[in-house]
């Protein structure tokens, strides 16, 4: 199933890199934009990968701007998403092992190039551990 992308301008040359990392390692990604630098609002463009995810035409997402933050706030305002904003490691298992995360949101000027392919890399090969955690993710679910 397709991975949807989306960016604000500050996440723009970092959402081009994960595209093409995504393409190369064979993943289907749909890209809601932004297109370019020019200023954005990320509000905008996290409402247009959540609907792809939503629709059942996306299982995951990846949203970037400058921190993580603003997209990931956007983002989990809507039912059926659980954003996770992630800057190492760690909060990158855990937002798949016990949160079952389907967006990712990460901060193009919190994280290098190299570092946030990475955590891409390492969140799509995370499972969902399930067990009580799955008790806990079934209390997030807001209605529609």
């Amino acid at each position: 199933m397709s991975i949807v992308i989306a960016a604000d301008h500050g996440g723009f040359e970092l959402k081009e890199a994960i595209k093409r990392r995504l393409l190369e390692v064979g993943r289907a990604v749909v890209d809601v934009g932004c297109p370019s630098e020019a200023a954005v609002d990320y509000p905008d463009y996290a409402a247009l990968a959540v609907a792809e995810i939503v629709s059942g035409r996306c299982r995951w997402g990846i949203l970037i701007c400058g921190t993580g933050i603003g997209m990931s706030i956007a983002a989990n305002r809507h039912a059926d998403i659980r954003a996770a904003n992630c800057h190492n490691e760690y909060t990158t298992i855990m937002s798949r092992e016990h949160n079952d995360a389907n967006v990712l949101c990460l901060g193009a000027r919190v994280l290098d190039r190299d570092e946030a392919l990475s955590l891409v890399s390492l969140w799509l090969a995370t499972d969902f551990t399930g067990g009580r955690h799955q008790r806990r993710v079934d209390k997030l679910t807001l209605p529609h």
